[in-house]
């Protein structure tokens, strides 16, 4: 009697690629989900760094003083720690640049989506990104050297230190980001809707306005959450035009400190680590982190409400 041996069907070359495709696969959904959970990370370290270091500064500082005063001279023998006039000076700064750069953003958006001919938005994107890319301390430098010179023109009283200048500048540097993000959501409103406004009787310059703007409102809301944070985290121009002096005013025409000018001027000091004066640094960053936050947060709400509108 002879026993027969029961053998596994050989696999198919069609399977065997399909395996080998899922295997592949996986690896790669393994990989961008580490990937994610870095940033994740790195975010949850900053934090973390930002909190520790600043729970240390609060330690020998009331937080009410912190939060209240209006006089920061913290590497002064009588120190004082009210991040009240870096606040304002942050805000002041970045106030000055949203208005330079969210209306020409806006309306350069506008032209390159919807009136530009295609050989004219292939040359001044280029442009626009070749402008992203010039460091921020050579924009530091021309807002100091030429636009406050060209605003003491027209207001000869303007000190050489102030916060006009380098908002202006600022506000330059942040018009590429909000006219290329704009322009790429405006670019991705269905054509059927601009069609239907036309055969509407509606012009050109009726339909970007009330149709293609309206429908990419999601979209310029997150070009603008882009151009705050880029405003309120800049740091080169502010602290070579803006000056090193912290004034608790909203005035442009005056120079203050801003929160990351004093970071910077901290951080390439000597004070040893672990000094009330060196986790100041921290105390300031985190005040920066919450401003940041907040703008974010309430953009987002912002962009959700008119997404489900659209």
């Amino acid at each position: 009697m002879t026993t027969t041996l029961l053998k596994d069907p050989p696999i198919s070359k069609q399977l065997a690629k399909n395996l080998k495709r899922n295997f592949i696969e996986h690896i790669i959904e393994v990989i961008l989900m580490l990937a994610a959970l870095v940033s994740s990370f790195i975010t949850l370290a900053i934090v973390y760094i930002l909190v520790t270091e600043a729970a240390g500064f609060f330690k020998d500082v009331s937080i009410v003083e912190f939060l209240t005063s209006k006089k920061w001279s913290p590497l002064f023998e009588d120190a004082h720690y009210g991040i009240l006039p870096l606040v304002s000076g942050t805000l002041t700064t970045s106030l000055v640049a949203l208005t330079i750069a969210i209306p020409i953003g806006t309306i350069s958006a506008i032209y390159l989506s919807e009136f530009a001919s295609h050989k004219i938005r292939e040359s001044v994107k280029p442009v626009l990104e070749l402008l992203v890319g010039v460091p921020t301390v050579v924009f530091g430098y021309f807002a100091l050297l030429f636009v406050t010179p060209l605003l003491q023109k027209l207001y000869p009283e303007l000190p050489t230190f102030n916060m006009l200048g380098p908002g202006i500048v600022m506000g330059v540097m942040i018009i590429p980001y909000i006219a290329s993000v704009a322009e790429d959501a405006m670019r991705a409103v269905p054509m059927n809707m601009r069609e239907g406004s036309y055969a509407m009787g509606a012009t050109k310059f009726q339909t970007a306005i009330r149709v293609v703007t309206p429908a990419a409102t999601s979209g310029i809301i997150a070009a603008y959450i882009l151009g705050i944070s880029r405003a309120v985290g800049e740091t080169m121009v502010v602290a070579i035009a803006a000056g090193q002096q912290p004034t608790f005013t909203f005035n442009p025409l005056e120079g203050a400190a801003t929160i990351t000018a004093y970071i910077v001027q901290v951080a390439l000091g000597d004070l040893p680590h672990g000094s009330v004066g060196y986790q100041s640094i921290f105390a300031a960053g985190m005040v920066l982190f919450v401003i940041t936050f907040i703008f974010n947060i309430l953009g987002h709400l912002t962009r959700k409400r008119f997404a489900e509108r659209y």
